[in-house]
């Protein structure tokens, strides 16, 4: 049969849940209501969420399926050894301890390893792994890769770490004060832009002539492993759940979010192969998760993860995510948007600080944008900027502003169909076109830690 070029969706819907039409008027109340802070906005109130694709994604029927085989023991539930066996298999980690989602591995792993003044280098944290690394004393060290500077250069691999960043901070800091090295896959922080096998074999060499464990943040390894399929020399050929394992051979360990390419709605797991880490790790598990076979989650969402991890791992599933994101990206640069080039795995990240003109970094020029897009469409997203990492300097008061002004429009796993998505690149063209129009806002009300959360916000200056 003669190959189609029209990517189609490699499933068919078998149950559907209703989209509640809201008003502009309705919409300019909400946003008042929650102090224009899209958390705040309940679901029902919301079109299209592109909020995160964390824990948001549909479900096969095989995992529902799986669902009703759940084993609900305490203790030596069998949904967790085929869990487990499915972790080791594609990971290739010998222990794995599940947490009930990936801040949870995050905080055990940080607080078992991280002493005041260690430093965490990472090619970019995201949110909750920041704060955690910085919650156990450490500082957190981004070390993006050069080409990442230019949000317009289309080069393949943007996640990469920056190993002569890497080489000059272990030189600079010492070995015994870097209890880890971390790679985030994709990365997230950074436009969602995946990491060559050829950086991760480098770091992890680098990593070992120094003594220093290597681990990935794997919430989307499924999603890096098709981006190296596809771009980078001498793995086309090869098929996508190798060239994962291949990319944890490298590594020592690593946490994941099972709510992102896990496909499941809930869940995560910390994995190593150092006995008596895993052996911490499990102590302060019982402590705050629950038993080592259940880690907070129930038998059935382990059977769900289980399978999703197979399932991620299908060519034609991951070939139909990567070209529905695309679409979305390539169809609202063409009319003039800018985006982080090249589009990623999971999300397009539009460059609020070009799209919003007048919107000086310290007025959240991405908050601006995200409050636009509920406004104008219904449409949730969510800024990563200066309301996420940006902040006041300790000593001086003075701000600072995060590296990027971004706002990430997240596509969760196997919901909206391509009306969905044209509907968003429509919303985006309306307001682009009255950019001139956007005006700032400043912070109200926020708490120290994760202030984008739950902060609340006011305009200053919206035309």
């Amino acid at each position: 049969m003669e190959e189609m070029d029209t990517i189609i969706e490699p499933f068919r819907i078998k149950s559907v849940e209703p989209i509640r039409m809201t008003t502009r008027e309705e919409r300019e109340r909400r946003l008042r209501d929650v102090d224009y802070n899209v958390f705040g906005l309940h679901a029902r109130d919301v079109l299209i969420d592109l909020l995160t694709d964390s824990g948001t994604g549909a479900m096969s029927a095989g995992q529902w399926a799986g669902v009703m085989r759940g084993d609900e023991s305490y203790a030596g539930s069998e949904s967790y050894y085929r869990f487990e066996e499915t972790v080791q298999d594609i990971f290739g980690f010998e222990h794995v301890i599940p947490t009930h989602q990936g801040r949870a591995a995050e905080r055990i792993l940080f607080s078992t390893v991280c002493d005041d003044g260690d430093v965490v280098p990472n090619n970019t944290h995201f949110d909750t792994t920041r704060a955690n690394v910085e919650a156990s004393g450490a500082e957190a060290r981004d070390l993006p890769c050069p080409e990442a500077d230019d949000l317009s250069d289309p080069a393949p691999f943007k996640g990469d770490i920056d190993l002569e960043g890497l080489e000059r901070t272990i030189r600079e800091v010492g070995a015994d004060r870097i209890p880890m090295v971390m790679i985030t896959v994709t990365n997230n922080s950074g436009g969602g832009q995946p990491v060559s096998m050829a950086n991760l074999r480098r770091a992890s060499e680098l990593c070992g002539e120094h003594g220093i464990p290597l681990y990935l943040d794997a919430c989307r390894f499924a999603e890096n492993a098709w981006f190296i399929k596809q771009r980078e020399e001498g793995w086309s050929d090869t098929p996508v759940d190798e060239i994962a394992r291949e990319m944890f051979s490298h590594a020592d360990g690593c946490t994941m979010s099972a709510k992102k390419d896990g496909l499941a709605n809930i869940g995560g797991f910390l994995a190593t192969d150092d006995d008596r880490l895993a052996r911490q790790e499990r102590e302060l598990l019982i402590l705050t998760e629950g038993f080592p076979t259940y880690g907070g989650m129930a038998g059935r969402d382990l059977e769900a993860i289980a399978r999703g991890l197979r399932e991620v791992l299908e060519p034609d599933y991951l070939q139909y995510r990567v070209t529905s994101t695309r679409y979305l990206g390539e169809h609202v640069s063409e009319a003039g948007v800018p985006i982080v080039e090249p589009p990623g795995g999971h999300a397009v990240y539009v460059d609020a600080d070009t799209f919003c003109p007048n919107v000086p970094p310290r007025q959240f020029p991405g908050l601006s944008l995200v409050v636009a897009l509920y406004r104008v469409a219904g449409i949730r997203a969510v800024e990563i900027g200066s309301v996420m990492f940006g902040g006041e300097d300790p000593e001086t008061g003075e701000f600072r502003p995060a590296r990027n002004e971004l706002v990430r429009l997240a596509m969760p796993r196997r919901v909206y169909t391509q009306s969905h998505v044209d509907y968003v690149v429509e919303a985006l063209l309306k307001i682009w076109d009255r950019r001139d129009e956007l005006g700032g806002y400043r912070i109200t009300d926020a708490p120290e830690t994760l202030r984008h959360f739950t902060a609340s916000f006011e305009p200053v200056g919206e035309a």
